[in-house]
């Protein structure tokens, strides 16, 4: 007998009998609960208390558990299948390895920083290097801020390096070098910590059964339980929270919530869910609609609701897809979740120049200042630059202003354009006209201002610089005589002569990235 079939005959005995408890909540329509916001402990005789204490919501119990019966199988089911399956990271050896638990939370807790908005490939290298140069608590609260942005250099997001380092600092300074314990506690007291991270460090650190929810638990969860309307909307995010939190184990807290984001990871992906190797797939409501559908249609029978889905025609459920957005059978389980509009990132244009002491003292040095303690990319080092309007004609002259304030009395004539650089952050795309300027002939300068400094080539590339000067820098090394020939460079904007290009040579390098917590600055992914 089929999934779907099978799910027809299945019992809605707990579910009715919790909604009989309810009583005058059940006029009109169906309800069913969402679980409270609070973190707090969940096992299975839990279940029922946890869904009496919350507000009611309209949409129907095909989006909850049925019973404690099922959730236990889908913790076993999961649990079973990480034991067998997990990677090899550095951060789980770690944590599983340390004894101390403050060593142990400062260990999850750099590596859930990191892996906010980035690839898990990306960061291992630096989580690594990060963890040698700072093996402490004590240690990166030692750190310069200058420090930090070096080592963080490329990641990304640097807002995330700045708030963990200020973390390290009131734990070391007011908290008596102890990590708080609990997510509560975490989450109050901990600069940059949200929901998610408390609740990462507490469960996997410290044993607290308290559930996560980042990209990879949102896609799981609205898989398992077809969940179709706006992950991101308040009702649907607190719904997630509450199955995320009934399904932790509390013997095994922070396996269960590592288990889900390691099947979103790298079973039950974004476009490519591999649905054959999953161990709830017996569970999972998304797989159960693609059978169903694919019966029907071999039938040549209409698509309707089974007996326990919702009806999206009603409009009644708001965990469903909106009537507008039907079924579509090329996309299988990945009309789950449904996709949540961007808006695009705003536009903006900047004029940098690469300015050069060819015959400095030392060798060929270039001018880099520092940007603002706040805002964007704050704190790092890039070559000076000015706000600009598109093919405005005052772009030169304002540069060269900026130039002067830095390195004195300048040759306008020598300013040369070599090409733009589109670079995009997470809310804005941000154009980069290229300049160059050498002091040939001219007395090296040897006094800078606070806020600058000049720096060998080599010293550049192991500086605390964002990736987008990087790429400033490439389309200039790109223009010099003897240099990087033959070598593979990014895509960039490289005219061939000194005319701006055309729109069709821009190239956009999107930096957003991947993993979601929902307190990163990403919906566990503005980028700093």
């Amino acid at each position: 007998m089929s999934i779907w079939r099978a799910i027809m005959k299945k019992p809605q005995t707990a579910v009715r009998s919790h909604h009989r408890k309810q009583g005058s909540h059940q006029e009109g329509k169906k309800k069913c609960v969402l679980s409270s916001s609070r973190v707090k402990p969940s096992t299975p005789n839990d279940l029922a208390r946890q869904q009496k204490d919350v507000v009611l919501q309209a949409f129907s119990p095909y989006h909850l558990f049925r019973d404690t019966a099922e959730v236990t199988v889908f913790r076993e089911k999961l649990l079973s299948w990480y034991d067998r399956e997990k990677r090899d990271l550095p951060w789980r050896r770690r944590a599983e390895g340390e004894v101390d638990l403050d060593r142990r939370a400062y260990a999850v807790w750099v590596s859930e920083v990191m892996l906010q908005q980035t690839q898990v490939a990306t960061v291992i290298d630096y989580y690594t290097r990060w963890m040698q140069k700072w093996p402490t608590l004590q240690d990166l609260a030692r750190a310069s801020l200058e420090e930090v942005n070096q080592l963080w250099a490329g990641l990304g997001y640097y807002s995330r390096a700045r708030r963990l380092q200020g973390g390290a600092r009131k734990v070391v300074e007011e908290l008596g070098g102890h990590v708080p314990r609990t997510a509560e506690t975490l989450q109050q007291l901990l600069p940059g910590v949200g929901r998610y991270t408390a609740g990462a460090i507490a469960s996997i650190a410290f044993g607290q059964a308290a559930g996560v929810v980042d990209g990879n638990v949102v896609r799981v969860l609205c898989r398992v339980r077809a969940i179709g309307a706006d992950p991101s909307s308040t009702l649907v995010s607190q719904h997630l929270w509450s199955l995320a939190q009934q399904l932790v184990d509390p013997a095994r807290p922070g396996d269960s919530n590592q288990a889900a984001m390691e099947l979103g990871a790298t079973v039950c992906t974004p476009q490519h869910p591999r649905c054959s190797q999953c161990p709830v797939q017996s569970l999972c409501r998304a797989h159960w609609r693609v059978e169903r559908e694919q019966h029907l249609a071999l039938q040549n029978l209409p698509g309707s609701p089974d007996v326990e889905e919702c009806a999206p025609s009603t409009g009644q459920c708001q965990l469903c897809a909106p009537p507008m957005e039907p079924w579509d059978q090329t996309l299988g389980v990945t009309n789950f979740p449904r996709k949540a509009s961007r808006r695009p990132p705003r536009e903006e244009c900047s004029a940098v120049c690469v300015l050069e002491q060819p015959r400095a003292r030392g060798g060929p040095r270039i001018l880099l200042v520092q940007r603002p303690s706040s805002g964007l990319l704050a704190g790092l080092w890039e070559f000076p630059c000015v706000t600009a309007e598109p093919s405005g004609p005052c772009e030169r002259q304002a540069l060269l202003g900026e130039l002067q304030r830095w390195a004195g009395p300048l040759p306008a004539t020598h300013l040369q354009h070599l090409g733009q650089v589109v670079h995009t952050f997470s809310h804005i795309k941000l154009t980069y006209q290229v300049y160059s300027l050498a002091l040939d002939g001219h007395t090296p300068v040897t006094a800078t201002p606070p806020g600058a400094r000049w720096l060998t080539r080599e010293e550049f590339h192991t500086a605390a610089v964002s990736t987008a000067m990087k790429k400033v820098f490439r389309v200039y090394e790109g223009q010099q005589p003897g240099t990087r020939k033959g070598s593979k460079r990014s895509p960039v904007s490289t005219p061939s002569s000194r005319k701006r290009p055309g729109p069709g040579q821009q190239v956009l390098d999107n930096f957003f990235r991947p993993h979601l917590p929902t307190d990163a600055p990403h919906l566990n992914s503005t980028a700093q």
